[in-house]
């Protein structure tokens, strides 16, 4: 049911879900994660990436799903037809610094490209975060999976 909202607050009422975002994305900094460190009861990790155009900081807040000392991502967009942006200055930037609970590390990207370490991080995603598997059914396209590594 969550995952259906997501979607349509993203398809739909895109500002709300871009405001929402950056409010969560702030006031998680302003409290060095130890509020608002939670989204629907789910842990997030605030990550900062540069913009692939504008070349500044961009920040988002993603689900944290943890593989080992790394973090699994997906680009799901809530469902859509298209790569969220964060995702794409992933791709681009290779790297990024993420903030667990006030602690900042920079990480490198890393896009899971080899199928069964996809499915393997499928699992983990969808175990700690399960609108990704209604994210799925709602549009046509492979979500992206990537890993956050530290350096």
């Amino acid at each position: 049911m969550t995952g259906r909202v997501a979607n349509l607050l993203s398809t739909k009422l895109d500002p709300i879900a871009r405001l929402t975002s950056r409010t969560h994305s702030a006031l998680y900094r302003r409290f060095s994660g130890r509020a608002f460190g939670k989204f629907l009861r789910k842990p997030v990790i605030l990550v900062d990436v540069v913009g692939r155009i504008s070349g500044e900081p961009r920040p988002v807040m993603l689900m944290r799903i943890g593989r080992g000392d790394s973090y699994v991502v997906c680009g799901s967009n809530a469902g859509n037809d298209r790569t969220p942006n964060w995702y794409r200055n992933l791709q681009a930037a290779g790297t990024a610094t993420v903030e667990v609970d006030g602690h900042r590390v920079p990480v490198r990207f890393r896009e899971v490209t080899d199928q069964t370490e996809y499915d393997e991080c499928w699992v983990l995603l969808t175990e700690g975060y399960p609108d990704f598997a209604s994210y799925k059914e709602l549009t046509n396209r492979r979500l992206p999976v990537g890993i956050l590594e530290p350096q």
